[in-house]
């Protein structure tokens, strides 16, 4: 049985802005086979977190100007405006230059010299489902671990009672 991603990312995000819910959605089917999304249960912790990181699916692009993140060596930001320049991207937020450089090689898309890529589908996407696949984060969400999911895709647990509940709302949508 196919799933209507749109009409489930409509339950788990009904305030998102259409047009990245369309964009989502239509990513989704690719995601959920090279990423291994492949049961219901590591659906909903990859449409929760994704929405929590996109403000509800309303945008694909950090709201700061990314200056917090200038000259930060652990994010590969070397050259003045780096911060901005590499600022969230993506469904999950992509951050920092290194990152750029290293989710695009991956992906075949320059993101160093086009940054704003990031925040265009498919590739919105596809750097959500690289993070995801890289951190290996399906083990966590086979063990139902929304923390730890949280923990692995924002390093600590900010905004945990937002992603539980859009957890909450993805597990109906699927069901």
């Amino acid at each position: 049985m196919t799933t209507d991603w749109l009409h489930v990312l409509n339950i788990v995000a009904p305030n998102g802005d259409p047009k990245i819910i369309k964009g989502f959605a239509n990513c989704l089917p690719q995601l959920c086979d090279r990423f291994a999304l492949n049961t219901k249960l590591r659906q909903a912790h990859f449409l929760a977190q994704c929405a929590h990181e996109s403000a509800g699916l309303r945008t694909t692009v950090e709201y700061a100007s990314g200056e917090a993140y200038e000259g930060r060596k652990d994010l590969g930001n070397t050259q003045p405006g780096d911060g901005i320049r590499y600022k969230g991207r993506g469904l999950i937020q992509l951050t920092g230059r290194a990152n750029y450089a290293a989710f695009g090689a991956a992906l075949g898309v320059d993101l160093v010299d086009n940054p704003l890529a990031a925040g265009v589908f498919p590739v919105a996407a596809l750097t959500a489902g690289l993070y995801w696949q890289k951190h290996n984060i399906n083990a966590f969400a086979d063990r139902d671990d929304v923390v730890h999911v949280t923990r692995a895709v924002n390093g600590g647990v900010n905004g945990l009672a937002s992603r539980e509940a859009f957890f909450a709302l993805a597990k109906k949508a699927l069901a």
